[in-house]
């Protein structure tokens, strides 16, 4: 870490009364997330003016993203496609890779779909199932990279040549090359010591990222090495960061009150029982968000 005493940030509240918000994306002038215990994807304004503009799934683990025309995708048992009448179709088959479900998605500048799964919700067993797939725009798909602890978000950099995913259980960032067929070669560690989730990057090539212990109640903006540049102080969990706004330099943090000394059934029952904890966060960020998402 550095030896110099990271900046703080003060976050100021946009949106509440949400069960839990992952999966941000700053999109046509608004912030879309996946209201996860709803199944409803939602947009908010900067003024706080909230819609429900899509549906998802039930449940937990799911995400979206968009193809370079336009069209929304959506993770869950498989992957979604909605149509232009808003009808959802099957986007690509991923039943042959052997997982059950599918978590985070990014989609780069080339239209490359990456997406990960097989999340094993029992850390410290010796177990790291997660993979990433990868949908290229004619339809395959195949693997590209296994033994990810907890998958989670992935950012790509603006020139389409690296990927970074957050390994939860290993709080660690991981970064691969990128080829020109969408492989994924040269894995490393990006930041260690960390406790990721959903992340993002910005001009300054630092991800934004939870730092702290792995209940993500310290957001910070980390550099390839582990270096916190900045850093942001909230009362409960960070699930996910984006960089929106209009010049892409407002930084949105979905939060709820998620308890590491809880077993996740008992958390889940919690949050959807009420009250709604989950809430979407602002602060001013020093560099705007580039790449993908």
């Amino acid at each position: 870490m550095s030896s110099q005493e990271p900046a703080v940030l003060e976050a100021k509240p946009l949106l509440t009364g949400l069960v839990i918000g992952e999966s941000p994306r700053w999109h046509e002038g608004r912030l879309w997330f996946a209201h996860w215990g709803t199944g409803e994807i939602v947009a908010v304004d900067l003024e706080g003016r909230s819609e429900v503009v899509g549906q998802g799934p039930p449940g937990l683990g799911w995400s979206i993203d968009w193809l370079p025309d336009g069209r929304l995708l959506v993770t869950g048992e498989g992957l979604m496609r909605r149509e232009p009448d808003g009808s959802m179709v099957p986007h690509a088959d991923l039943g042959g890779l052997g997982v059950g479900g599918f978590n985070e998605i990014v989609v780069d500048g080339r239209g490359n779909i990456y997406v990960n799964g097989g999340v094993d919700f029992h850390p410290g067993e010796g177990k790291a199932p997660g993979i990433i797939a990868l949908v290229t725009p004619d339809g395959s798909v195949r693997r590209v990279a296994d033994a990810i602890e907890f998958p989670n978000g992935m950012a790509v950099t603006p020139d389409n040549s690296t990927l970074i995913v957050a390994e939860s259980f290993a709080a660690r960032l991981t970064a691969f090359d990128i080829g020109a067929d969408g492989s994924l070669t040269n894995r490393r560690v990006w930041a260690d010591g960390v406790g990721p989730d959903g992340i993002c990057m910005d001009a300054g090539g630092a991800i934004w990222t939870g730092v702290g212990p792995f209940d993500g109640s310290l957001v910070g903006r980390v550099r390839d090495g582990g270096a916190v540049l900045e850093r942001v102080r909230l009362d409960m969990p960070c699930f996910a960061c984006m960089l929106g706004g209009e010049d892409r330099r407002t930084l949105f943090m979905l939060t709820a009150d998620w308890r590491m000394d809880e077993g996740f059934e008992q958390n889940i029952a919690r949050l959807t029982e009420g009250p709604r904890t989950g809430q979407v966060l602002t602060a001013p960020a020093p560099a705007q968000g580039v790449g993908w998402p």
